[in-house]
């Protein structure tokens, strides 16, 4: 888990993803917020259940945020990622919503947040 500052909703989206606790994980998540992974685009409760299923928490994963910049409800970061799926490093921007995610994109291939 990173020691680095970040909005409160991108905080409770990597704890959750850590702790394995998929409630949590959509609960970071405004009711019609997205993920997009590449291309691969799931939204609202479902959606994000099924993200946390096959590429996340189903997947044992762990996310370790290496660098994080904030600017206004944007945060764009550098993060290790450990799983069944996928291991290795990517960059990620997260759009906060009030207290919520509206959204979390990985970027594709080796793309600077």
């Amino acid at each position: 888990m990173s020691e680095m500052k970040m909005p409160a909703a991108v905080q409770r989206m990597i704890d959750a993803i850590n702790d394995g606790d998929s409630d949590a994980f959509v609960a970071a998540f405004t009711a019609d917020g997205t993920i997009d992974d590449w291309g691969r685009v799931l939204s609202g409760a479902q959606g994000l259940r099924q993200w946390a299923r096959t590429d996340a928490i189903g997947a044992n994963a762990t996310m370790t945020v290496i660098t994080a910049v904030t600017h206004g409800s944007t945060t764009r970061v550098r993060f290790g990622w450990s799983s069944e799926v996928f291991n290795g490093e990517s960059s990620g921007v997260f759009e906060v919503d009030g207290n919520r995610l509206a959204s979390f994109t990985i970027l594709s291939g080796d793309a600077e947040p």
